[in-house]
């Protein structure tokens, strides 16, 4: 049921398969109540969601104990497949959008999550600090990360320094213009052969 997932993360635990293929299951439930994944897109959701927020465990691998911040998360991309992924490092998702938080919420419910929280709320109501912010195409980039600075711890414990990671597509060069010395942008496709990456990024902007 997530052959594409196994194929690119063979090292997964029993009890991560077992999520990874709740959320096959949970996803197109929730979203006949609440659309939190486009109707016609959601057949393909192994491949353009949760493969695609497994980008970000490819670019980089989160030691225990790191914190990272998803902004804009909607329904819990990517946040909850990362959660998945990283069981040692927490998570707090945060949307302004209320009826898709408690999606997000129900889901990590359901499968045992136990490393991540939730804020119904703007980025300007969060005030603790993490080592990174995590996003999905949510707005510019330069724009992120003028309101989400303050959110940024200055601790290091990882290989790559505390910053932004984005999962974005398209041309950036304008995007990123103000912002292109400290940004990095890395082609998905690097990671991942399926059609749908050839032009999905990753961006990620350090402090």
């Amino acid at each position: 049921m997530i052959e594409t997932i196994t194929h690119y993360f063979p090292r997964l635990s029993d009890r991560q398969r077992q999520q990874f293929e709740q959320l096959m299951t949970l996803y197109p439930e929730w979203n006949e109540k609440i659309n939190v994944i486009s109707r016609k897109d959601i057949d393909n959701l192994e491949v353009n969601h949760l493969l695609h927020s497994l980008a970000i465990a490819k670019f980089i691998n989160f030691t225990p104990g790191t914190k990272v911040l998803d902004f804009g998360c909607g329904g819990g991309l990517p946040g909850i497949p990362l959660a998945i992924m990283f069981p040692e490092v927490q998570f707090h998702l945060i949307d302004r959008i209320g009826k898709k938080i408690r999606v997000a919420q129900e889901i990590a419910k359901a499968i045992g999550l136990t490393n991540v929280t939730f804020q119904h709320g703007d980025i300007g109501e969060c005030h603790d600090t993490y080592d990174f912010i995590v996003s999905r195409a949510v707005m510019p980039q330069a724009d992120l990360l003028r309101l989400a600075r303050k959110n940024i711890s200055k601790k290091q414990h990882n290989a790559y320094p505390n910053g932004l990671i984005t999962l974005k597509g398209g041309d950036l060069q304008q995007e990123l213009a103000t912002i292109r010395t400290q940004s990095d942008v890395i082609d998905i496709q690097t990671y991942f052969s399926e059609p749908f990456f050839a032009t999905k990024k990753i961006v990620f902007t350090s402090l």
